[in-house]
């Protein structure tokens, strides 16, 4: 069984000098023995570890009367288990005495992870040192690792108390005194343990402790150490969000700041410290040294700085993860650790600097020493370093960025007066703090963010494949060095897996929300890289306004007008960076949960009672929270299921977190659910069986538990490496897939039948290898494209130069002609000019001819436009065929771009085009030509397939949209939905106020489009792993989406993402309907039906639900209400059910049906005309029925050459019908536009080669039509 996690406090260690050895050193100070104080060996005094109290102890204790608090109390004896260092099993227990006034001591384990043999050294690091007068208070922080990486966190404060025994100490008024004169301090470290970083809070605490300690008896030390430990023990730590916990522990208030996300670990340590310590430059060289994976050591004087420094870091390279030895702090007996063969980062006094520099740079060349206290950085090899540089334009940033810190808190708050109270001043103080947190963690996302920005161009997601010799080739050259070595690290590669399962960390949120509008239109094509024309007029207008062309990619402030592309450019906007960087992010406001003061820690029934308590005042703050901040109620309901686990209210920790589900699934604790789950015992476990909701939770943890554990095995990454043996069809597109060349299998297809033409169809792997290196040696030449200034003038911002011929002459002189994708034209030489030769569109023949030269005849290619009367000649000699292929194919991908309203079809022309190219350019033989018409795709469809569209459609569609770009085949569309625009949504708001797209496609993928431009969102949405069967949109804020796995998700349209699960279905969600409102105020209500005929009725404020009934039917399809009553759609019969359950009506097929394998596909409530329009699977007509009488329809509408309907819906005055039907004798997907008044066909649409799935409406101005897998797109119509 798993562990279930304890509180705040995971061990406290008291370390300190053996008595007998204090005994001694103050005889020998007594007797003028000695003349220098010793230093003395530490050891483990006390080890205090819940649980503290059980209910078996309670009830011994009740038989027994046992007072809560008795001087006779059992303690852990741990040092017994030390020295015989035997087998005792967990639970075992062995009972002794200490021959200390008779205390009971009991020997158990202490906690598993907890070395007791290093502790000591690690809190006296510079030794136990013997003191002649007190000292002062001093605080250290330690961090431990275990062999699994986890990291565990302690702090530790020293604090000195005078020597005392009895025979040399009198009593005066009941306290010890001693002569002052020969009076010696010892110290006593003690420590406290947690799994979470709360430094700040827990010094905090042992700075309360040492108020009590202080003042005390050294007989009540340990006893009120115990007391401190146990009372720690009881807080619970608070969830991911803005719900922060606070207590009281006298006289000062503790805050427990919550984690950003369950990505990040808590902060509660002042991150401006290193800034204090180091200039950007340095610190920059430090985060190179931890990228690079170099041997790091920390230096101070100070060992609180060690610690404090190191987490801090490890936070600024955050989403990357320190994967090697990580120790703060070395004592002065582990100066040993840093000969480690391997990288680390670690830390030891400044005293030993020469040590270190001298022996250990004597074993190891590249140590980077960091010398916090004089803020250097050096190597051991020589006073200077040599590490690569940081990216110049990220470095540059950051640098900027820094500069406009604020990190002198003493002038932030000089205007104000001081505060009389403490806790007030600290309130405040934090306050400050964790804005100035926040900042500098923006600060260094974006670095990490600058710096590996492009690694997702270069990755190939479903063979988990990173290309890195095209990542290194696309660096800036001085940039190339930091890359090289970075690239072969382990750090890096873990954050490769974390992209290549795209996993949406901050990093990832960053990097999108940063990215350039032309970024983004330039990832909505599936073009092969080529420079555009905005590019290379950054690029060739200014030398120094190349550095800016991935440092403007991070800064969303900055246009994209034409000015964005001058020099001065980087000036102005590191200006506006420190007023608006670009990187805020809604902060939602704080809020603060007090725990109960605390109970007598050591008395099991006050602990209940204690629980009890912060149950109670969970339950009020869940009641009190506002209607439809789920976020926070999802915290409130997280914090109580995590006291009631630890109360033992098992099943009231499972319902709270069943409410995750309804509230915030993002914090859902999936691996302490499965723990308690497995915790329950056999009662509990009957009694979860008879609560539907516990019990289907617990099915699906145990579902999910067991896939997270098949899925277990790490998939690696994979560097792209060329093949080395012959390849088959299903080798070949993998390989070509993992080069980044193309994803389509289609086109790969063609490509591997090009390449094996009149040869057995297989790939030579040295052929593979030419057509790669001329693949990448043509694409690197589109790079150092110059073209004159007149032609730049010519071009559109995002067209590309793809193909360059060689000088050639041509009817308008001598010059070389370029190829874009809109285009050819022709750059003249001797002046360099630019004379455009066609558009694409605007040919109408090319042909091969020959052109007189001499005695000889040169072949030359004639291309006749419409646009003039005059034929362009041009004497390609050996490239004629080639430049013929090539210019078909892009003709032919042209016309049908714009016949089909679809400019993917142009794109991929280009596609073939290029392959064509490098096919020609990789077999240099007789049938390299032949080879190339293989890719020829829309030249041959124009040959074989009529390309006429029909006038109706062609005057009715506006533009065919791709869903499915970027994956390697096209995905059935299966829902379409359309949300309106949000009027006067600021553009710093999160999300925006534009109207949306929502296209499931299959495997739980949600793709939206911004339907204001067309163009795809940059983020895709994953709801679950099943088909999406319907999409609502409920509001302006969520969209409703039914699953086949019986979820319904719901989605913010602010944050696009989906936290929020309903999960009351018990089989595939089928069907959403809002109801209706029979009252300005009165609670919006949502409807969902389910495959078996339930039907759950939703408030859609609280997500409760308010009714549930069922109908009996073969698979209920849809719900819609209509006047009151609710219409069920199903297979086999349509039903009209009153709002309780209760069956008004029912319609079953039509009787010409009743015979045929046929159901009722979809149904569709006309409210003005008091009609039901309904459809059918496999049967070509639509059936109209009056609702008052629906006995039998009174019209049936036949639709020409329907083979079926899938989907209905109502614009304006029509009926828009969706199926499937015969055009030009093909099977097709079909649209027909039905006059709702005369009942007659008035359109007859065909623009899907697959039968259409989904139609929705887009304000009544367009209709929106997807297609099942072999077509797979989405085309946009007018209406009328």
């Amino acid at each position: 069984m798993a562990d279930i996690p304890s509180g705040l406090l995971e061990a406290c260690v008291v370390v300190g000098a053996a008595n007998e050895k204090l005994r001694e050193v103050h005889q020998s100070h007594q007797q003028g023995k000695i003349k220098e104080l010793p230093l003395l060996g530490a050891e483990v005094l006390q080890v205090h570890a819940p649980p503290f109290v059980t209910k078996e102890s309670a009830s011994s204790e009740t038989h027994g009367h046992a007072p809560a608090f008795s001087r006779v109390q059992r303690r852990r004896s741990f040092i017994k288990k030390k020295k015989e260092r035997a087998g005792i099993a967990n639970g075992e227990t062995a009972k002794g005495s200490d021959g200390g006034g008779g205390t009971t001591t009991e020997d158990i384990s202490v906690p598993k992870d907890l070395d007791l043999i290093a502790l000591p050294q690690l809190c006296f690091p510079g030794g136990l040192q013997i003191a002649s007068e007190q000292r002062e208070d001093s605080y250290h922080y330690l961090v431990f690792t275990d062999v699994f990486g986890n990291r565990t966190h302690a702090v530790v404060v020293q604090y000195y108390r005078p020597i005392q025994f009895f025979q040399d100490v009198g009593h005066q008024n009941g306290h010890l005194s001693s002569s002052k004169s020969s009076r010696l301090y010892t110290a006593y470290g003690i420590c406290v343990i947690s799994k979470y970083p709360y430094y700040n809070a827990l010094r905090d605490c042992l700075s309360c402790l040492l108020t009590q300690l202080k003042p005390s008896w050294m007989g009540d030390f340990e006893e009120r150490v115990k007391e401190f430990s146990a009372k720690l023990a009881l807080v619970p730590i608070p969830p991911p969000g803005q719900l922060h916990v606070v207590f009281n522990l006298r006289p000062l208030q503790i805050g427990l700041p919550s984690r950003e996300d369950k990505d990040r670990p808590a902060i509660d340590l002042d991150l401006h410290l290193p800034f204090l310590c180091f200039r950007p430059r340095q610190l920059l060289q430090i985060i190179t040294s931890l990228l690079i994976e170099q041997r790091v050591v920390l230096l101070s004087c100070d060992w609180a700085r060690l610690t404090l420094l190191a987490e801090s870091l490890m936070l600024f390279i955050h989403p990357l993860v320190w994967q090697h030895p990580f120790v703060p702090i070395l004592s002065r007996q582990m100066l040993d650790f840093l000969m480690a063969p391997t990288a680390y980062l670690m830390g030891c006094h400044l005293h030993h600097y020469a040590e270190v520099a001298a022996e250990v740079a004597a074993e190891t060349d590249d140590l980077i020493l960091v010398n916090i206290d004089d803020g250097t950085v050096s190597s051991s090899w020589s006073d200077g370093i040599d590490l690569p540089d940081v990216p110049l334009a990220a470095a540059e940033c950051f640098i900027t960025r820094v500069e406009g810190l604020q990190v002198h808190y003493d002038l932030e708050v000089c205007h104000l007066g001081d505060s009389t109270e403490v806790n007030a001043r600290r309130a405040q103080r934090k306050q400050w703090q964790s804005k100035l947190n926040t900042h500098i963690q923006n600060i260094t996302l974006e670095l990490i963010v600058n710096i590996f920005r492009e690694v997702h161009d270069h990755l190939n997601y479903e063979h988990r494949v990173f290309n890195s010799e095209e990542f290194l080739k696309s660096r800036e050259p001085a940039d190339q060095p930091f890359y090289k070595k970075v690239l072969d690290t382990h750090i890096f590669h873990s954050f490769l897996r974390d992209r290549l399962t795209r996993k949406m960390d901050a990093f990832t949120r960053m990097e999108l929300s940063t990215r350039t509008e032309a970024y983004r239109l330039r990832s909505m094509t599936e073009s092969p890289r080529r420079p555009t024309m905005q590019e290379l007029a950054r690029k060739y207008t200014s030398p120094e306004s190349r550095l800016s062309k991935r440092l403007g990619a991070s800064l969303p402030n900055l246009g994209e007008s034409g000015a964005s592309l001058a020099g001065p450019l980087r000036q102005t906007s590191f200006k506006n960076i420190q007023v608006d960087s670009g990187m805020k992010s809604p902060q939602r406001p704080v809020r603060f949960f007090k725990l109960p003061e605390f109970p007598p820690p050591l008395a099991y029934h006050y602990v209940q009672n204690y629980y009890q308590e912060m149950i109670t005042l969970l339950g009020k703050a869940i009641s009190g929270v506002a209607s439809g901040d789920s976020s926070l109620l999802a915290r409130y309901h997280y914090l109580r299921g995590f006291v009631n686990t630890v109360a033992g209210k098992r099943l009231d920790a499972l319902e709270d977190f069943q409410n995750l589900y309804k509230t915030d699934t993002d914090i859902f604790p999936g691996e302490l659910v499965n723990a308690l789950v497995d915790s329950l015992q056999e009662g509990e476990q009957a009694l979860a069986d008879r609560r539907p909701e516990i019990k289907h939770l617990i099915s699906r943890v145990k579902r999910d538990h067991e896939r997270e554990r098949a899925r277990h095995v790490d998939e690696g990454v994979k560097r792209f490496q060329l093949p080395k043996k012959h390849m088959q069809l299903e080798d070949f597109v993998r390989h070509v897939q993992e080069s980044g060349i193309v994803k389509d299998q289609g086109t790969i297809h063609r490509l591997f039948e090009a390449l094996t033409v009149g040869q057995q169809k297989q790939v030579d792997p040295e052929i593979f290898r030419v057509f790669y290196t001329f693949w990448k040696e043509t694409e690197a030449e589109a790079q150092e494209v110059a073209l004159p200034a007149s032609a730049l003038e010519h071009l559109e911002a995002n067209e590309c130069v793809f193909k360059l011929s060689s000088s050639v002459k041509t009817s308008h002189g001598v010059g070389k002609i370029a190829m874009t994708q809109r285009r050819l034209f022709l750059l003249t030489e001797g002046r360099p000019g630019y004379m455009e030769v066609t558009k694409f569109r605007d040919i109408e023949e090319v042909k091969i001819s020959s052109a007189p030269f001499l005695l000889l005849r040169i072949p030359s290619l004639k291309i006749k436009t419409t646009l003039r009367k005059e034929t362009f000649e041009v004497n390609l000699k050996s490239e004629v065929d080639l430049w013929h292929l090539m210019v078909k194919e892009m003709w032919a991908g042209r016309k049908m771009a714009d016949d089909h309203k679809d400019p993917q079809y142009m794109q991929q022309a280009l596609t073939n085009a290029l392959l064509m190219d490098a096919v020609v350019g990789c077999l240099q033989s007789q049938k390299a030509i032949f080879a190339a018409t293989k890719l020829a795709h829309f030249d041959r469809m124009k040959l074989e397939v009529p390309l006429m569209v029909p006038k109706s459609t062609s005057e009715t569609l506006k533009h065919k949209i791709n869903p499915s770009l970027g994956l390697t085949s096209p995905q059935a569309v299966d829902v379409l939905l359309y949300t309106p625009g949000q009027l006067g949504v600021s553009s710093d708001s999160e999300g925006d106020g534009n109207p949306k797209l929502w296209c499931a496609l299959s495997d739980g993928k949600v793709v939206v489009f911004d339907a204001a431009s067309w163009s795809m969102q940059q983020n895709q949405v994953q709801v679950g792993t099943s088909r999406v069967n319907c999409m609502l949109g409920v509001d302006r804020q969520q969209v409703w989406i039914g699953s086949q796995d019986s979820v319904i998700y719901i989605i913010s349209t602010r944050s696009m993402s989906c936290k929020q699960q309903l999960t009351d279905h018990r089989s595939e969600v089928t069907g959403l309907s809002l109801g209706e409102r029979s009252e300005k105020y009165s609670p919006k209500v949502a409807y969902s039906c389910s495959a078996e005929g339930a039907v759950i009725v939703w408030d859609v404020s609280t997500l409760q639900v308010r009714k549930r009934f069922r109908v009996s039917c073969d698979r209920l399809q849809s719900v819609q209400l209509c006047n009151g009553t609710l219409w069920c759609c199903a297979r086999d019969c349509i039903m009209e059910v009153w709002k309780n359950g209760m069956l008004h009506r029912k319609i079953s097929l039509p009787e010409q049906l009743c015979g045929s394998p046929t159901a009722f596909s979809s149904l569709l409530l006309y409210h003005e005309r008091e009609q039901l329009w309904t459809a059918c699977i496999d049967v070509g007509e639509l059936c109209v029925w009056h609702l008052r009488e629906p006995t039998k329809p009174f019209q049936r509408i036949q639709l020409p050459d329907c083979a079926g309907v899938t989907c209905l819906i109502k614009v304006k005055n029509q009926i828009w019908v969706g199926g499937r039907g015969w055009s030009s004798g093909k099977s097709r997907g079909k649209i027909y536009v039905v006059d709702a008044q005369r009942h007659t066909v008035e359109k007859e649409l065909v623009a899907h080669t697959d039968c259409v799935q989904a139609l929705c409406s887009a304000e009544d101005r367009y209709v929106l039509s997807g297609a099942a897998r072999e077509d797979g797109k989405i085309a946009i119509w007018k209406v009328e």
